[in-house]
């Protein structure tokens, strides 16, 4: 269980970018997070991922604080970030170091096969596609079999296309070992397509508005009107929650978006 006790984060210059968030994920979970620009989603998930200190509160992840980068935390980037100076079998195996040669060997194989990656094992990281490079961040990111997978925007910079395919590489991969994966993005389609839950935050400070379930059979049909509706209820607590009125539903106990007023 991955649990976050009152996250806040106050930066330097003084702006309080989360506040009081507080919130739980449990095992094998897919948890989308959307809100306008600026609403603390990249700071929530660099706080889980242990790569910045909230000012305020704790992350939590069986039992055991999180303070720093951990090797049970992986994480995905908007860019693939791939070392350029190894191949792209080099860039899977970068964090299996400790195992020895013939596992680690194995492991870097069936996840580019996985990937569909198996005849660029020996390619450079600039001989590859946009597409390509973000398939062996995927494999590099789940190869070491992480308990939790944070993805900061992965797939925004790319093609509708390849976006749609990279969402089912990543549910393939996903089912292998069912790792609890957090989701940042700005695609409330990509969050119906993924998530079991989607929660939407509001800024100034950031914190949570809403939470919606989406608990549609995989895989999910983006032409079902089932589809439709859940994405409706997204949009509309979105909307609600860039207005400045707008009490926020979380903690009121209702919930937006579910009587729809178009």
């Amino acid at each position: 269980m991955l649990a976050l006790d009152r996250i806040g984060k106050t930066y330097a210059n003084g702006v309080r970018a989360v506040d009081g968030v507080s919130l739980q994920v449990g095992p094998g979970e897919i948890l989308a997070i959307v809100g306008g620009s600026g609403c603390g989603k990249s700071t929530l998930l660099r706080a889980i991922s242990g790569l910045d200190t909230p000012s305020q509160g704790r992350v939590v992840l069986d039992d055991e604080a999180i303070a720093a980068p951990h090797e049970k935390i992986g994480i995905i980037f908007q860019e693939p970030r791939l070392l350029p100076w190894l191949t792209v079998a080099g860039n899977v195996g970068f964090g299996l170091e400790q195992r020895p040669r013939k596992q680690r060997e194995e492991l870097v194989a069936n996840a580019l096969a996985r990937v569909g990656l198996t005849e660029k094992a020996r390619m450079w990281p600039r001989e590859l596609s946009g597409g390509q490079a973000q398939r062996v961040a995927i494999a590099r990111a789940l190869v070491p079999r992480p308990r939790v997978l944070l993805l900061d925007e992965p797939f925004s910079a790319l093609d509708a296309f390849t976006r749609a395919d990279l969402q089912d590489h990543l549910l393939g991969l996903w089912a292998d070992t069912k790792p609890t994966l957090i989701l940042v993005t700005h695609d409330v389609d990509e969050a119906i397509v993924l998530a079991d839950r989607v929660m939407v935050m509001r800024s100034k400070p950031g914190r949570i508005f809403d939470e919606i379930p989406c608990d549609l059979p995989r895989p999910r049909d983006r032409q079902s009107a089932a589809f439709d509706f859940a994405k409706r209820r997204v949009l509309a607590a979105l909307d609600r929650s860039l207005s400045r009125a707008a009490t926020d539903p979380v903690e009121s106990k209702t919930e937006a978006g579910a009587a729809l007023w178009w």
